[in-house]
């Protein structure tokens, strides 16, 4: 049976107390979660950063619970982050990825990652230019992951969207970005199936298939549900979704992953109630603890 866990995403501006999340986590009867750097940004300050990391680590260690990996949330997303069109704008892209490293290891995980970064749209019609950036944001990684080896990082996971101003787009971009990387510890793929079901990129016949054919190159699912028109990180009792978790658990089977670990990821509009937020994700995690029963 695959390790089931949730990002802590819906956590954010609610449940940040290293208590109330893992109270929460507890009553889904789950033991396993993924940190997301909305809860403790890279760029707080050390001495502050660092005390809240470890209180978090230690909320989970009394809960019983693994922090699978520490991963890029809606904040940092928002930016260009390492494919940024100016200078300043990758350095501190590169800043923050280290801090986000030594948040990792302070929360007790050996795992970091997520999406890398998007071009400006000036950069990505220009083809010399978005050449220059993609090779730099090689060497960029290459360079990140050396300093995460040295602070004991076992494995860096890179999340695929489907934009085509950020990369890998595609299961073929994917491969070729790992096998010309040259990365010092082991670099694996989180496959959102709300991006890999994306149909304006895709097509109506968008599946999760194509992308698991990439075999031990994946390392992490990320569950949500999705009208397969928007990324729309919906729990799983919204009736606009077209995912369907018995599907996707066949695919997952079908294609010898059946030991992957699957996270839920889900995102809600912060002027929602937060007896519904509860209510909502409480049943989305039973509905994926049913189909994976």
């Amino acid at each position: 049976m695959n390790p089931i866990g949730i990002n802590l995403s819906f956590a954010v501006k609610r449940w940040v107390e290293p208590e109330a999340w893992t109270t929460l986590v507890e009553r889904m009867g789950l033991q396993m979660v993924q940190f997301s750097f909305d809860l403790i940004d890279p760029f707080w300050p050390p001495n502050l950063r660092t005390p809240l990391a470890r209180s978090h680590a230690q909320a989970a260690k009394a809960h019983a619970m693994e922090i699978h990996s520490a991963f890029v949330g809606l904040a940092c997303y928002t930016y260009n982050n390492l494919l940024h069109p100016l200078p300043e704008g990758r350095e501190a892209a590169r800043q923050w990825w280290r801090g986000a490293m030594e948040v990792a290891v302070e929360l007790g995980t050996k795992r970091v990652g997520g999406p890398l970064g998007g071009l400006s749209v000036g950069d990505q019609r220009n083809p010399l230019i978005r050449k220059e950036r993609l090779l730099g944001l090689q060497q960029d990684l290459r360079e990140l992951l050396e300093y995460a080896r040295g602070l004991g990082i076992q494995e860096f996971l890179i999340e695929p969207t489907p934009l085509p101003r950020e990369t890998p787009l595609t299961p073929e971009e994917a491969q070729q970005l790992l096998a010309e990387l040259e990365a010092p510890i082991p670099v694996t793929l989180c496959i959102d199936i709300g991006h890999a079901l994306y149909r304006p990129i895709y097509g109506q016949g968008a599946r999760l298939e194509p992308w698991l054919a990439l075999g031990q190159s994946i390392g992490l699912l990320h569950l949500q549900q999705t009208d397969g028109l928007s990324d729309s990180h919906w729990g799983f009792h919204d009736r606009r979704g077209i995912v369907d978790l018995a599907q996707v658990k066949r695919a997952l089977e079908g294609s010898g992953q059946g030991q992957l670990p699957v996270i839920l990821e889900v995102f809600y509009p912060f002027e929602a109630s937060d007896e519904y937020v509860e209510r909502d994700i409480l049943a989305s995690i039973e509905s994926v603890i049913q189909a994976w029963s």
